[in-house]
């Protein structure tokens, strides 16, 4: 996918201290509702080298940096490959969403092998990832006076693409894409609301019993679609992702 990329993201992605696998764009511009004051988060993938593997001291897993460069707000958060493949075989949405996201700065061959592996861990059980996911930011919706918009977008965004997981085995999280399956019609006045004003806007207090409904059945929808799905119930992967780690590691030497 092609999109406007702030140079100054590159320029990040280029100074950090390990070779990257991947990085990508997540957060609202993945999800396709980003608003003009919205911050960039970047995720990815890091590649410790050996040395920093085998001995007593060894490097980090995880590094996060945030910075405002020349007016463009980013965080980067990285794992190291080893991390991020076992959060892989686990039932973590994020991760996937990641490693899938069409919002390229970083990319190697490696990233492109892993993702043809990593269809082998999507299973019927990354539903509770997406349940789970849209309940906490129901709650969160629901605490707040006035309630925002935000929240409630990422509620139907989560619900969304975990449907659609269910359904095909694809991982989608642009709302936008996803709504031309669903065909919601609250979704694109919710995104124009949220794209076009600033972080803040907020749902009128007379659609929030409607909204609750819509959350309610896009819950049980959830619901059922996993139990009804094709998907394997656990991954098949891991050979693959462990020949490739070590590859991945010893070039990295």
């Amino acid at each position: 996918m092609t999109f406007n990329l702030p140079p100054q993201l590159k320029d990040v992605v280029a100074k950090q201290p390990y070779p990257l696998l991947f990085a990508t764009i997540s957060g609202a511009h993945l999800y396709g509702f980003p608003s003009a004051d919205s911050d960039y988060d970047l995720r990815g993938v890091h590649i410790l080298p050996l040395k920093e593997v085998i001995g007593l001291r060894t490097g980090s897993e995880t590094r996060e940096f945030s910075a405002d460069q020349e007016g463009i707000e980013l965080d980067l958060v990285t794992h190291d490959v080893k991390k991020f493949m076992g959060l892989l075989l686990k039932r973590n949405g994020y991760v996937l969403e990641q490693l899938y996201s069409p919002l390229i700065v970083a990319t190697s061959p490696e990233h492109d092998a892993l993702k043809a592996i990593a269809t082998r861990c999507i299973t019927r059980h990354h539903s509770h990832h997406y349940l789970g996911f849209a309940q906490t930011q129901w709650r969160l919706f629901s605490k707040e006076s006035p309630a925002r918009v935000k929240p409630l977008l990422y509620v139907f965004r989560v619900l969304l693409t975990g449907i659609h997981l269910m359904q095909t085995g694809e991982i989608e999280a642009n709302l936008r894409h996803l709504n031309e399956k669903f065909q919601l019609t609250y979704i694109p006045d919710l995104i124009a609301q949220k794209s076009s004003g600033p972080e803040q806007a907020v749902i009128q207090e007379r659609d929030q019993t409607f909204y609750h409904q819509e959350y309610s059945r896009l819950l049980q929808c959830l619901e059922t679609a996993s139990q009804s799905s094709t998907l394997p119930d656990r991954p098949s992967a891991a050979p693959d992702l462990q020949q490739l780690l070590i590859q991945t590691r010893l070039a990295a030497t």
